[in-house]
């Protein structure tokens, strides 16, 4: 996984997350590879991957825009992330 990189955006209320999330697909060429509900929907998480200016450039984006709709509560680029870290998040195959 050399120069490859995920992002975490973590807001509160899904439109938020939508946002933010759409600025970021926008903003530079990164994948969607998951979210998270928490909370009832009140806290979500959307993690994107790719390279690591890509993912950095993207985060400021989607941040930017999540932060005119609701409350961003964390923002962060995890680079080179472990193998182990994505087989946590990568859905699993079925059978």
């Amino acid at each position: 996984m050399d120069n490859k990189a995920i992002a975490l955006l973590e807001v509160q209320a899904m439109v938020a997350a939508i946002a933010g999330l759409d600025a970021m697909c926008k903003a530079a060429d990164v994948a969607f590879l998951r979210c998270e509900k928490r909370l009832g929907g009140r806290l979500v998480t959307v993690i994107v991957e790719g390279e690591v200016s890509a993912v950095s450039a993207a985060l400021e984006a989607g941040k930017a825009a999540a932060a005119k709709v609701g409350k961003v509560k964390l923002a962060e680029v995890i680079a080179n992330p472990h193998p182990e870290i994505m087989k946590f998040l990568r859905p699993k195959k079925k059978a």
